[in-house]
């Protein structure tokens, strides 16, 4: 599909993030005002609330836009869902007879304040990336080992923390944890040692469900995807982990990008997963490509300086998708809601410099990675900012995520000593 023109220049540059092919969805402020959904397009925000008071959108539904969240559009459903990108297609492309009623709808993108587009009902996390997965084990328990016995057959994963999803932008601080290093015979309640990033994508559940849904089922009800960092605290990890896995490791923040791409935008994109060593079960079989060809990199800037890129890969890499995740995540009945967030897990590509966390760039600390600046980095440093970026390549055009940026805050001093 090549670049559909907009009567907003901008949309129409080729590298611009936000096209006409993409329209993606977010929360924005402008001032002291409300914050309110919004569709991006070039440099500026179509207002939706306003456009649906004036007439211009209605979907039959009654009101969409009047909250500040894109939850009430997800339960509508499919039929919804291309209805009103249909809409913005229609009040947005080259010649739009209402162009000069929908122009004072737009707001200039770089005078606005972006919000969690959505309310996060439930995150779940999953460890679904086979190149980070095979780094990560390697490091502890060596090549032959590498991956759990169940790696290949099921999409693991764990139940994270819904209240510390923030949105790009928001600082994250350093948290305090119990540590626990081998040349101590005790733990230590200390603040995390090797605070480090994860580059993932995270796909949105637009439709609930109330028992097992099939992979084609759990694409349906997958709504857009958002880049997503899982803040993670490796030493911490390192001590809790066993038997039941990663819990306040992974309980500081999730950082995501502030705008939903939806899963429309992304089907030009569409591509295969990789060969598959064991033949799935059926429940969990690919029934087509459910992956994206979506190029990410990964900057760091140390505090007050230029950032560097230190890793670039692609979500292709991916060994599990979106929809297989889902459809696992429902298979002992677990409703799933409008709203419910799952992580990829790290993307992580081949060679070293497509690794999407610190832990395998710098491989557990012993290969510091060098920055542009001069400086180190075996984990994130208080000051460092943290940008992940994604965009997928189409004919002319660009479909961009908006950054997804959170800067290292330092640790708080020992909440337990006042």
């Amino acid at each position: 599909m090549p670049l559909m023109k907009s009567w907003v220049e901008t949309a129409n540059a080729p590298d611009h993030p936000f096209p006409l092919n993409n329209l993606p969805y977010g929360v924005f402020s402008v001032g002291d005002a409300d914050p309110r959904c919004g569709v991006a397009i070039g440099d500026m925000i179509l207002d939706c609330r306003a456009a649906e008071e004036d007439g211009l959108i209605d979907m039959g539904t009654g009101p969409l836009f009047d909250v500040p969240f894109w939850n009430e559009v997800m339960e509508e459903g499919p039929e919804v869902w291309a209805g009103l990108r249909n809409r913005l297609t229609e009040l947005l492309a080259e010649g739009a007879a209402e162009k000069d009623q929908v122009e004072p709808m737009l707001v200039p993108a770089k005078d606005a304040v972006m919000h969690l587009p959505f309310l996060v009902a439930e995150f779940t996390d999953f460890y679904a990336g086979k190149h980070h997965a095979m780094n990560v084990g390697t490091m502890f328990r060596g090549a032959e080992n590498a991956l759990p016995p169940n790696w290949l057959h099921i999409p693991i994963g764990y139940n994270g923390r819904a209240s510390s999803v923030v949105v790009s932008g928001t600082p994250v601080r350093r948290p305090w944890g119990q540590l626990k290093s081998p040349e101590h015979d005790t733990p230590a309640f200390l603040p995390c040692r090797r605070f480090d990033l994860e580059l993932e994508m995270g796909a949105i559940v637009g439709m609930g469900s109330e028992g097992p849904v099939t992979v084609d089922e759990a694409d349906e009800i997958i709504f857009g995807y958002v880049l997503l960092n899982d803040w993670s605290a490796r030493d911490i990890q390192a001590w809790e982990y066993q038997p039941l896995g990663p819990f306040q490791a992974k309980a500081t923040a999730t950082t995501l990008s502030p705008w939903i791409v939806t899963k429309a935008a992304l089907e030009p994109f569409r591509t295969d997963c990789p060969p598959r060593e064991v033949e799935l079960l059926p429940h969990l079989k690919d029934t087509g490509p459910m992956l994206y060809d979506i190029d990410l990199w990964v900057s760091l800037a140390p505090d007050e300086k230029p950032a560097t890129v230190i890793a670039r890969t692609n979500y292709n890499e991916m060994y599990y998708s979106s929809a297989q995740q889902l459809a696992h995540h429902t298979t002992a009945g677990s409703p799933m809601n409008p709203g419910d967030l799952l992580g990829s897990g790290t993307v992580s590509g081949p060679e070293k410099e497509n690794r999407g966390s610190l832990l395998e760039l710098s491989w557990g600390g012993k290969e510091p990675v060098a920055l542009d600046t001069g400086d180190t980095r075996t984990f994130l440093e208080d000051g460092d900012t943290l940008t992940l970026h994604g965009a997928a390549r189409g004919d002319g055009y660009t479909i961009g995520f908006g950054d997804c940026v959170g800067q290292v805050l330092p640790a708080l001093e020992n909440p337990y000593e006042r």
